[in-house]
């Protein structure tokens, strides 16, 4: 399993990327996570537009800070 770094959480807002990038990277942040919890905060059903809200933990084991 690859280590979550603190620095990542950054590049989720890099915009724009692609669909199957995104769901690789929020794939580590969960898999690094001790509980997580998704929040469906908006669908507009006529452009198909969505948001989407994640909230968890790290696993502060897993967990690595660079200094």
């Amino acid at each position: 399993m690859s280590r979550y770094r603190l620095q990542d959480l950054t590049s989720l807002e890099t915009s724009p990327t692609s669909p199957g990038s995104l769901r690789a990277k929020i794939g580590d942040l969960l898999v690094n996570s001790i509980n997580a919890a998704a929040r469906v905060e908006m669908v507009n059903r006529e452009t198909g537009e969505y948001k989407v809200t994640l909230q968890g933990t790290l696993d502060q084991e897993s967990l690595t800070i660079e200094r």
